[in-house]
């Protein structure tokens, strides 16, 4: 029996029938030009229907021992595998707006895995106007993070419109060709680099307890008052109507933004393009916040996940660091706003500079316990860790297809918890970024209102960097172009 780790586990432990745990992606494809749609589909439905030998652990159910989910958990097979109930087939009313196709995902996404099966479901979603379709592919976060579930998605994808898969991506020959293509990309080291390796390893965990000391005294500094631009979860964080107790139902929204424009905010700011997102999605929250009268004099922060996994680590559930962003959305000029940001991650990254992926696993852990603590006893709208949750998480920069068919958008369906009943999460995805925001349909009323937020924020930081003229509209590149088409609708 394979063992869960406890990083993976927490994510069962934490789960509720208000806080589901699992993660989702919402793709949009175009199906090629000669091709029946209803044979397409099917023969796609026939492929996703594999009968052989699934890769781990997606023909694998829980096995817990008589404490549950506080004593040990492993994975066994599944000996009567239904894959009928995992592949499902959903046609919207044609035709199919993104408005509808948003209200189906906010209505999935609100719904537990059961546990008692493989902790995974795949729909496919026909209906849509102009020959699209979608898939929605949920998975618990006990299985994958948003990393690991790229490498699955790129598994069944190809950079050829005309090559054809015909191997589930679910299956273990997929997952076979897949390692083999990456270790060709990130091949092995010499076993001379390997012994090099284990002794600096040696060298890591003699220092483990150092490092890890000095980052705990830092994060207790920031309590202090003396942390400078260091945040902390938990320290001064606002009450709003973001930090509620959250209800079980979910409503999804997405939209696509110019991968080269966000990138160039990013840049004119001497910064990333995360620090782009980051003031993308601060300047949305102060706008929306002060439209519901609920705006705090103190900033709001944001939990930022960071990927520790590996290049070429395919095998690993989770690999995920946490930071602490200062949104700065107390302040008015976008500008400023945007320095407070980029001064915070700054610091955090500083701050974790010295730890190796490992340590900064479990610093991540001991920081982040009171937050699953809290959850467990009801007590996240009392004690908000964070205001909301900003996940950026790399895609494909090229343009893919799947058997022929070509992925027009990757819109991520994340975590809401209690106490943060907001969560943004990007993908980059060919010359796009797509951004998902999931939220509590009770608690974040009007949800799709934060797209347009999100664009005057991107054309504000725009005119404060010099890159367009103030009042000036976004020039229609195609990228922008398809992004105004996708505007999102109800659920």
């Amino acid at each position: 029996m394979k063992m869960m780790s406890l990083a993976d586990a927490a994510f069962l432990i934490a789960e509720s029938r208000r806080t589901p745990m699992h993660v989702a992606g919402l793709n949009l494809y175009t199906l090629p030009d000669d091709a029946d749609e209803a044979e397409f589909l099917h023969n796609l439905s026939d492929i996703l229907r594999y009968s052989g030998e699934l890769r781990h652990p997606f023909g694998e159910v829980l096995q817990m021992g008589p404490l549950g989910t506080v004593g040990a958990i492993g994975w066994k097979k599944e000996q009567h595998l239904d894959m009928d109930y995992h592949i499902r087939h959903s046609s919207l009313p044609k035709p199919g707006r993104y408005r509808e196709l948003f209200a189906l995902t906010s209505r999935l996404h609100g719904i537990l895995l059961d546990r008692t099966r493989p902790l995974w479901e795949l729909h496919l979603i026909e209906g849509l106007k102009n020959r699209q379709f979608a898939t929605y592919f949920k998975t618990h976060h006990s299985i994958l993070d948003g990393v690991g579930a790229m490498h699955f998605m790129n598994s069944m994808l190809s950079t050829n419109a005309r090559e054809k898969l015909k191997h589930s991506p679910f299956s273990v020959e997929a997952y076979e060709a897949y390692k083999d293509k990456l270790e060709k990309k990130y091949p092995k080291k010499p076993i001379d680099a390997d012994v090099k390796a284990v002794t600096e390893l040696i060298q890591q965990q003699w220092d483990s307890s150092i490092n890890l000391g000095n980052a705990l005294v830092r994060y207790a500094n920031v309590w202090r008052g003396k942390g400078g631009d260091l945040s902390a979860p938990w320290h001064n964080i606002p009450h709003t109507s973001l930090n509620k107790k959250i209800s079980g139902a979910r409503r999804f929204v997405a939209q696509s933004w110019s991968f080269e424009r966000v990138r160039a905010v990013g840049k004119a700011f001497d910064g990333t393009l995360n620090d782009a997102v980051l003031g993308m999605c601060a300047g949305a929250l102060r706008r929306y916040l002060a439209e519901q009268r609920d705006l705090p004099k103190q900033p709001l922060k944001a939990m930022v996940p960071v990927s520790l996994r590996v290049a070429g680590d395919i095998d690993s559930a989770n690999a995920v660091g946490l930071i602490t962003a200062n949104l700065g959305t107390h302040i008015a000029n976008p500008e400023k706003r945007m320095r407070v940001i980029q001064n915070s991650m700054a610091a955090e990254k500083q701050h974790l500079a010295g730890l190796s992926a490992i340590q900064v696993q479990i610093y991540s852990g001991l920081t982040q316990a009171p937050m699953l603590l809290s959850n467990l006893l009801g007590a996240g709208e009392r004690f908000p860790a964070y205001s909301t949750i900003i996940s950026n998480v790399p895609g494909p920069r090229q343009q893919l297809y799947w058997n022929g068919a070509r992925l027009d958008g990757m819109y991520p369906c994340s975590i809401p918890v209690d106490g943060v009943a907001l969560n943004f999460t990007t993908i980059s995805n060919n010359k796009n970024l797509d951004f998902g925001i999931t939220v509590c349909r009770k608690s974040v009323p009007h949800v799709q209102r934060l797209i347009d937020y999100l664009e005057d924020s991107l054309v504000e930081l725009e005119e404060v960097a010099g890159i367009r003229e103030s009042g000036n509209k976004p020039s229609k590149t195609p990228a922008s172009k398809a992004a105004a088409k996708k505007t999102a609708g109800g659920g």
